[in-house]
Formats: structure tokens, sequence, C-alpha cells
């Protein structure tokens, strides 16, 4: 869980050194612009922003029951932080897997992408598909809803 952590915070200290050096160089408002894009940066890479995460077993159970699909995904990751604000609020209905705290999700991905943790990885009616269009997720969740 740590390491998901890492990048946000990475991203607030550097920000937090890069307007502390633009204040001492007499750029007031220059500091507080840049602070607040690393800030947004931050927010952006968290775990946050995300859905709560469940195993994948209960992911696969629940999307058998409800025929949703399932994502996994991983911290920082840019291509699944483009698929969670694309989706907006319909990102909720989906069931989210953090391949980063569950080892059996990581396998589950490598196993359908030759050995990758490449994510964005959907499965949508027990098909994976890697790094889909945000687009055809949302249609495909109101079809299975």
């Amino acid at each position: 869980m740590m390491r998901a952590w890492v990048p946000p915070m990475l991203l607030a200290l550097s920000g937090s050194a890069v307007a502390a050096g633009e204040l001492f160089q007499g750029s007031p408002a220059t500091a507080a612009a840049l602070l607040l894009v690393f800030l947004a940066l931050a927010g952006a890479t968290s775990p946050l922003i995300f859905p709560r995460s469940i195993a994948v077993q209960e992911a696969q159970r629940r999307s058998a029951a409800d025929g949703r699909p399932v994502v996994f995904w991983r911290p920082g990751c840019m291509y699944c932080i483009r698929l969670r604000i694309r989706l907006g609020r319909s990102a909720r209905q989906l069931h989210w897997v953090n391949i980063w705290r569950d080892p059996a999700g990581a396998a589950a991905v490598k196993a359908v992408n030759d050995g990758n943790e490449t994510v964005p990885t959907v499965i949508v009616a027990g098909q994976p598909h890697t790094n889909p269009d945000p687009a055809w997720v949302r249609g495909q969740l109101s079809s299975s809803v």
C-alpha cells in the first residue's frame, strides 16, 4: 500500500520545494500557482480518486451476479486516471481491483496480457480488454445494468 502513495508524496514535496524557491526569489504569485499545480497532480495520482478496491475473487463474484465490468488498475497509472476521470460518476458502478494490493489481481492481469501488468485491463462478460476507450467502457456499463 505504501508504494501507492510514493508518486503523490513526491509530487507534493517537489511542489513545495519549487514553490519555496520561487517564494525566496520574490515571486509569491508564481509560488502559489506552482504549488497548486503540483498539489493537483498529487491528488490526481493518489489512490483517493478511485472507488474502493476489492479483491479479485470478490470482484468476479459481484460481476457474475450483476454483469458489471471489472477494472484492474494501479495507482499512478495515467491511463487508469484517464479512464476514471472520463467515466465520471459511473465509475463507482464498476468493480475496481488494485493490482498493487491484490497479488491475485496482478496474476489475473498478467495471465491475459502476455505476462505484463498492463492496466487498465477491463473484464467484460469474461473477456479481457486492455486499455479500452473510456466511452466504450461506459457503453458496456449501461448495457450491463
